[in-house]
């Protein structure tokens, strides 16, 4: 019996990667051609949850679309944090430069080499 088993093979199914353009075109085909939802995944053979998170991530991130004005390069966010960032460090630069020449100046007056 235990032959048997070790006989058999399990099948497994091999995943295959979607690109997002494919995933756009697929979305596209429902919402804009109003094709059914298990059709096209049938045809991509997915599941439809599979489909619907692609649906929710297109609506989340959508938005992002609509934020940039024609002529003017998006900015993104972390180039802004790294702006701050770099703001926040200069302000610390000169402070320490400015407590050295302060430690500077008390070490000379005490005539501390």
């Amino acid at each position: 019996m235990y032959n048997l088993l070790k006989e058999k093979s399990v099948k497994t199914k091999k995943y295959r990667r979607i690109n997002s353009e494919e995933k756009i075109k697929a979305l596209q085909k429902h919402l804009m051609n109003k094709e059914q939802i298990s059709e096209i995944c049938q045809n991509l053979d997915i599941q439809p949850s599979v489909f619907y998170g692609w649906q929710r991530d297109l609506f989340a991130r959508g938005a992002v679309v609509f934020d940039k004005k024609p002529g003017q390069p998006r900015r993104d966010r972390s180039e802004e944090q790294v702006a701050a960032l770099e703001a926040k460090l200069a302000k610390k630069d000169q402070v320490i430069a400015e407590l050295l020449e302060e430690h500077i100046a008390l070490k000379k007056s005490l005539g501390v080499s």
